[in-house]
């Protein structure tokens, strides 16, 4: 089981003087510990649920850019970019970049959107759900065809390019891995099985009927379902000693017992640094023998 962290949060002690260094030491010791993977949210205001628009929030290619030039090894994504909120072709573009000034650790993150309110408050386009998801898909289909060999036009329903040109061409092979965020199971999950190399539940679903879903999907779609890396959504709190990890190692198990290769998510304190040398101490090591 590899390890991913997620930053969801940019409001700490040293406030946005601070911020940058803060987000440095940040991913260089989940670097080092041995975290897989980084991951930001594709917010511009801060969710409710995490304290609501008064917080501090950083734009996601902005984040991971800075990110990228901080670190040598870590896979970097959006956990996910909302497909409306920039144009699929210059999102394809932005990952594509992001790919190369990394050496290849970009990975596409993305979903239909949810978050209204920031999308009002910026007056960032969000048409209603089912045209978002329509999009997602078109969104996944320029893409693709923007990391192939075909530069042609593309004419969807909601989108048209003239020329699906992508120059430098993406380090990564066959192309940035893409991670579909969300379960739901008539549109993400079929969207996953033919579109995607990894999806993204959460861990308050009935896994392992979503799974179930998944496969059928992939043996509709003729896809190999080991082929699709499954990610689960798992928050980090080692105790102040790390004397919690045992338990979340034993919860982890549980996850990779049902086809999970990945957790995924949020350090309590991640800013203190220690709860990650912790984790890197008692957990990295373990999690990556289940």
């Amino acid at each position: 089981m590899k390890l991913g962290l997620h930053v969801p949060n940019f409001t700490w002690a040293g406030g946005p003087a601070t911020l940058g260094a803060d987000l440095t030491r940040i991913a260089q010791t989940a670097e080092s510990v041995g975290f897989d993977r980084m991951s930001v949210m594709d917010h511009v205001f801060q969710m409710v649920r995490l304290g609501g628009p008064a917080l501090d929030m950083l734009e996601s290619t902005t984040a991971l850019g800075f990110i990228a030039g901080k670190t040598e090894r870590m896979k970097l994504l959006a956990l996910v970019h909302g497909v409306v909120y920039r144009e699929p072709g210059l999102l394809a573009k932005s990952v594509t970049t992001l790919d190369v000034l990394s050496g290849g650790r970009a990975m596409l993150g993305i979903g239909a959107a949810w978050y209204e309110e920031e999308a009002a408050g910026l007056g960032l386009f969000f048409p209603p759900l089912s045209e978002r998801f329509e999009r997602l898909e078109e969104a996944l289909q320029i893409s693709l065809q923007m990391w192939s060999e075909d530069d042609g036009p593309y004419d969807g329903k909601h989108y048209t390019l003239a020329q699906t040109l992508n120059l430098p061409a993406a380090l990564s092979r066959p192309h940035p891995p893409i991670l579909i965020g969300g379960s739901g199971e008539k549109k993400t999950l079929r969207l996953v099985a033919k579109y995607a190399q990894a999806c993204n539940l959460f861990p308050g679903d009935d896994l392992s009927h979503k799974l179930d879903v998944l496969k059928e999907h992939c043996e509709r779609e003729g896809r190999h379902y080991d082929e699709i890396e499954k990610t689960v959504l798992f928050n980090f709190d080692p105790g102040t000693s790390g004397e919690l990890c045992a338990e979340m190692l034993e919860r982890l198990g549980n996850f990779a017992e049902m086809g999970f290769t990945v957790a995924h998510g949020s350090v309590v304190d991640v800013a203190t640094i220690r709860p990650l040398e912790l984790i890197g101490e008692h957990l990295v090591a373990q999690a990556a023998a289940l």
